[in-house]
């Protein structure tokens, strides 16, 4: 069996210096991801549209995301990280921007179908990139310190969206959004990219074939716990702003502020909590970074659940139970991405991580969005048709969109389960990794 040559780790002020900038990047990512849901209010009355037909925005971009990411991550595999990834920035970039001159709902998915083609080089590349940065026992605050981009870009997208578009319009605040991956572009290609497996030492080459990843039952498991996370999360992305709207009347302004500040403190703190606690408690078993994470959704279920039931007057109560919940469930990425480079060789990792994108998008990501407002559509009906009205007002769309929102703590609680699970098997695909 042959086993890769030695390479040279990366130096460290290179290393500091390369995950800084795809850092930045992945916050960008995220600023122009959730920039439609700091502006859902705005457009649904201009437009019209139904929350349904809101969720499909956001599954429309999720769908190409997942499929186009598989080719990505297999281009990431054999040829240029950087030159991918800035290229994915600038065309993201672009196609945010075309949507100020939307003129209804059919451009509105246009533009969010480029983003997502721009977007889905961003993880294959950029995570793979970050495992030949630095060694297995060093990967989840690295990991979780580039997944805080998720949070830190939704809340600046948030910060910065909700107010511009009270100001001066939506449209301006897509504009905005557009003008920092066109700048951000030609850094990423200053960078130095470094070997393939340069922080992998003896990893095992014969690990590059697809069907051996395949087998791995961590795998699977990981993969269906992206399903259910992403659901939750891009359901909350999507809505949560709409929801401080219709049940805590904040104006599109305060909403995407208080949501910003969800992001922003829950996340980070979750993110750098499960970074953290996620290289300490590997040394003790190979599954401890999974089961943490189980844990730490299992607990957010409860706090989700009464933060999403807090009626108005009772916003004091509401955020910071949203926050706590959101902080747990973005535990999640920086010990199970940590997880997944541990059972996958280092010539495979942008492929396993566009497999991961494509099945768990495909299987939920694209649904959280489009699901959850096609239950807070028929709620928001069911109860109209309660109180004897032919009409659906504001007041039964908030009413509905509160009782849908409650998928979250539900699949919380399975992605639980699931993760724990994954636990149980890391250990032995861990050891394949290195004797197969």
């Amino acid at each position: 069996m042959a086993t890769k040559p030695a390479a040279h780790p990366v130096a460290s002020s290179i290393a500091l210096r390369s995950l800084i900038v795809l850092v930045l990047v992945n916050i960008l990512n995220f600023y122009d991801r959730q920039v439609p849901g700091a502006l859902v209010e705005p457009m649904r009355r201009e437009f019209g549209l139904t929350d349904a037909q809101i969720g499909w925005i956001g599954t429309a971009f999720t769908l190409l995301y997942a499929v186009i990411g598989l080719p990505l991550g297999r281009i990431a595999d054999r040829g240029s990280r950087k030159k991918l990834l800035a290229a994915g920035i600038a065309v993201w970039g672009v196609l945010t921007g075309l949507a100020a001159w939307a003129r209804g709902l059919p451009m509105l998915v246009v533009s969010r179908l480029g983003v997502g083609v721009g977007e889905a080089a961003c993880a294959p590349s950029a995570t793979s990139w970050i495992g030949d940065l630095f060694p297995p026992e060093r990967r989840a605050r690295p990991l979780a310190l580039f997944m805080l981009g998720v949070p830190v870009g939704g809340a600046l997208s948030y910060f910065f969206s909700g107010p511009m578009a009270q100001a001066w319009g939506w449209r301006s605040a897509m504009v905005a959004a557009a003008v920092p991956a066109l700048l951000l572009s030609p850094v990423v290609l200053m960078l130095e990219e470094p070997q393939r497996g340069a922080s992998d030492q003896g990893a095992s080459m014969s690990q590059g074939a697809v069907a051996h990843l395949l087998r791995l039952p961590t795998f699977w498991w990981i993969i269906l716990s992206g399903v259910l996370v992403n659901f939750n999360l891009y359901a909350v992305g999507t809505f949560l702003p709409a929801f401080l709207g219709r049940i805590h009347h904040l104006n599109v302004a305060r909403a995407g502020i208080y949501t910003g500040t969800v992001y922003l403190i829950g996340g980070l703190l979750g993110g750098t909590i499960g970074g953290t606690w996620g290289d300490k408690i590997v040394r003790r078993r190979p599954g401890a970074r999974m089961l943490l994470s189980a844990v730490a959704a299992v607990v957010a279920a409860p706090l989700a659940y009464i933060g999403f039931r807090q009626h108005l007057g009772a916003l004091d109560i509401a955020i910071p139970l949203l926050t706590a919940a959101y902080g747990l469930l973005n535990m999640y990425y920086g010990l199970v991405y940590a997880s997944l480079h541990d059972i996958v060789g280092p010539e495979l990792r942008g492929t396993a991580m566009a497999i991961y994108f494509l099945v768990m998008y495909l299987g939920g990501a694209s649904f959280g969005p489009v699901l959850t407002g096609k239950l807070s559509d028929v709620m928001a009906r069911r109860a109209a048709t309660l109180a004897g009205s032919a009409k659906i007002t504001e007041v039964f769309r908030a009413v509905g969109l509160q009782q849908a929102m409650l998928i979250v703590p539900v699949l919380a609680l399975a992605l639980g389960v699931v993760l724990w699970l994954g636990s149980r098997s890391l250990g032995k695909d861990t050891q394949k990794l290195v004797v197969e």
